[in-house]
């Protein structure tokens, strides 16, 4: 197989290495002309033209999709009938490969492509198939393997991989090279299971307390902190051959909408724009990133048609394309969400790709998008140079990631997975990022001659926290709720507070959660010393200032909430500094630590 591919690039690359057509291709985007361009660059232009000039229209729309599909295997049979009901437009991988010509799929925990934990071997020997079926079609053409894999609550890999606290945590440490450390593992490990590219790093810049879709999947609030760890991320990524994708642009971090299930607005002026949302964007075009991520999100600013920027032509095309410089693939987040669905579903791709996206990402109904966009082509709405200037940048990006001389992934590669340096690795971003923000009467650390509550949500893992601090010799006991806590287990958690000398009430989201406001409220009514650890977003002390103590995690992973018990028995000093601001309490950059 290795020889094969081998052979075939080489071939085409001597032939066209220096003669070669431009014609076709608009000029100004990898022209042959370009200035600094040497006979190697000259060769892969003409290799890559070459390739077009052998391919149907039909090979070239599939080339712009990259879809889901449910299995373990290329043929799976356990999944036809999931996948034919679920528009999946094919009853497995290869079937989809033969019929549509799909340029990537994406992985997911539900279609059963990857298993939590995942079965590395069957990643591994998933991928490495589908590349043998897509190398055997008429037009041999290598596929994009994406997943997200952003670290913290986005993880697709999770055990036995490296489980990462995540992006905010990372802000937390304001460490470039703690934040280049998590992705070159990240990119090893994937690499590893035959994926090549990353929906990552988060770009967006999380101004919103409320923000109910990114919160701690960004770096933070200040738009230079998230600037130079995108950046730290993205060469990470690339030295591990990862091809990673900056999102959500222009900026997904002021709102209070998900986009997953409604159409975000975003009403930042134009030097609010360009001083925050666009920098780190710009930062990661400065920096070589090969993909940028479109938001389901309305910037009236930049466009006041009210179409999200996935569907913005003066978006992608006029700033970004234009304006910003890109010269990289534009991949729309994906398609079903609610935010790209304003227009008729059949239009989505079709009114996406007219707005300057090159790749088309998980449309909801596979056939009903491969046919829009062929007829939209066929009819002349879109003409055949523009997909060509995709179908280039597509063919490209696979060229330079060396998928074409071999896509395939040594199945011994997966022994990289989840390695004891890993996951120290791990540990060390963790302990790093856990931030003291408020510490009244020295609380903490937990002294080990009080009896200790742990009460919460399942969500906060109140239940873990407590077997930590048990096996560190800690006289602990737990009492979990709801995520909205009843009445009925708010008064059982104040009942248990009654025998208890300190309570350390865990929470998820409480500042948007009335239901946790009133458990933290009835276990202060105990008259009971409370420390409050906030196990996901940063601003839960917004509901509940006057509690004596509060710890901030940044992410729910178990990772953490070690870290946190590291931290609360006195283990580890904190030295996390605040990402973010806790709206009239505390400052971006405010810590505490144990004197």
């Amino acid at each position: 197989m290795l020889k094969r591919h081998l052979f075939s690039f080489l071939s085409f690359l001597l032939v066209f290495s220096l003669c070669f057509p431009a014609a076709g291709f608009a000029k100004g985007w990898d022209d042959p002309t370009k200035p600094g361009w040497g006979n190697g660059e000259k060769a892969k232009h003409g290799w890559i033209v070459s390739k077009m000039k052998h391919m149907t229209l039909e090979e070239k729309i599939g080339q712009l999709f990259i879809i889901h599909m449910y299995g373990q295997t290329p043929t799976d049979p356990a999944y036809e009938d999931t996948n034919l009901n679920n528009n999946r437009g094919a009853k497995n991988f290869k079937e989809a490969i033969e019929r549509y010509h799909i340029g990537g799929v994406i992985y997911f925990n539900w279609t059963d492509n990857i298993g939590n934990p995942a079965d590395v071997e069957q990643v591994n020997a998933l991928s490495n198939g589908l590349q043998d079926v897509a190398m055997d079609q008429r037009m041999p053409i290598p596929l994009f393997i994406s997943t997200d894999q952003e670290g913290g609550i986005v993880q697709r890999l999770t055990s036995p991989g490296t489980v990462f606290p995540g992006n905010m945590a990372l802000g937390a440490t304001r460490s470039p090279e703690l934040a280049a450390d998590s992705a070159g593992i990240i990119g090893n490990e994937l690499g590893s299971l035959g994926i090549n590219m990353n929906f990552a790093p988060v770009a967006d810049v999380n101004v919103n307390p409320e923000n109910p879709v990114i919160g701690v999947r960004s770096f933070g609030e200040d738009a230079d902190l998230v600037s130079d760890l995108t950046v730290s991320q993205i060469e990470a990524y690339q030295d591990e051959k990862m091809i990673p994708s900056a999102k959500h642009f222009p900026g997904h971090g002021d709102t209070d909408v998900d986009s997953h299930y409604g159409l975000p607005i975003i009403n930042h002026d134009l030097e609010t724009l360009y001083n925050v949302d666009l920098k780190p964007f710009q930062a990661a075009i400065d920096a070589g990133v090969e993909a940028i991520m479109t938001a389901h999100i309305v910037v009236p600013a930049l466009d006041d048609s009210g179409l999200p920027a996935t569907l913005s032509k003066p978006i992608l095309t006029d700033l970004l394309r234009d304006e910003m410089g890109f010269e990289g693939l534009i991949v729309t987040d994906s398609l079903g969400m609610s935010g790209a669905n304003v227009v008729d579903p059949e239009r989505v791709p079709v009114e996406a790709f007219k707005a300057g996206n090159d790749i088309l990402l998980n449309p909801p109904d596979v056939e009903q998008a491969y046919n829009a966009m062929l007829e939209a082509v066929e009819t002349g709405e879109i003409s055949e140079e523009r997909v060509d200037e995709s179908v280039y940048r597509i063919l490209k990006a696979k060229m330079e990631k060396g998928l074409f001389g071999e896509p395939n992934t040594d199945p011994e590669a997966v022994d990289n997975i989840g390695t004891e340096e890993n996951l120290a690795k791990a540990d060390e971003i963790a302990d790093q990022s856990i931030t003291l923000v408020k510490n009244e009467d020295d609380l903490l650390p937990l002294q080990d001659d009080r009896d200790v509550l742990i009460t919460g949500p399942s969500a906060a893992k109140p239940g873990y926290l407590s077997e930590q601090l048990q096996a560190k010799g800690f006289n602990v006991s737990d009492y979990a709720t709801d995520t909205s806590p009843t009445p009925d287990q708010i008064d059982g958690a104040a009942a248990e507070a009654e025998n208890a000398d300190i309570v350390v009430t865990a929470t998820y989201t409480a500042n948007t959660n009335d239901a946790q406001q009133q458990l933290v409220e009835a276990i202060q009514d105990t008259g009971k010393p409370v420390v409050v650890t906030a196990i996901r977003n940063p601003y839960d002390l917004m509901a509940f200032p006057e509690v004596e103590g509060y710890v901030t995690t940044y992410g729910d992973r178990d990772v953490s909430v070690e870290a946190l018990a590291r931290v609360l028995s006195g283990e580890v000093n904190p030295e996390g500094r605040l990402p973010v601001t806790i709206p009239d309490l505390y400052e971006y950059g405010h810590y505490l630590g144990y004197e």
